[in-house]
């Protein structure tokens, strides 16, 4: 098993904290995401869980929008929790993906135990990048 670091413990402990804020009355599957970015910045999210469940939302997504948003192009580190550690939906791999292959990726389980550590590259084999587009 990998050993965590300080940091990395701190992101798997924010995650975890903002899996208590998650809105999942549907599945009654609460995810958190902690993500850091190479300024050093880190963003939170939740999964938004809505009636009509194309609109849901996951919490990586959540943590990356928010990021975007603020002006961040480059992360470095993304902790994911969930009761049972489950691994992210593709559409989150190709959301990761476009914002950087090498970016880490730590999936960890609500008592915080580490169930994985991959690179966005290793969670989605074969990604569809930019370099892919003709131009």
């Amino acid at each position: 098993m990998t050993q965590l670091t300080e940091d990395y413990k701190q992101l798997i402990n924010l995650a975890n904290e903002a899996r208590r804020r998650a809105y999942a009355p549907y599945s009654n599957y609460a995810v958190g995401a902690a993500l850091r970015t190479k300024t050093g910045r880190v963003y939170t999210g939740v999964n938004i869980e809505n009636a009509a469940y194309p609109a849901t939302m996951c919490a990586e997504r959540v943590a990356v929008f928010k990021a975007v948003s603020d002006g961040e192009r480059e992360f470095e580190v993304i902790a994911l929790v969930t009761d049972n550690g489950g691994s992210p939906c593709g559409s989150c791999r190709q959301v990761l993906a476009e914002f950087g292959l090498d970016a880490i990726v730590l999936i960890a389980d609500g008592k915080e135990k580490l169930i994985q550590k991959m690179t966005v590259a290793e969670l989605l084999p074969g990604a569809f990048t930019s370099e892919k587009l003709s131009r």
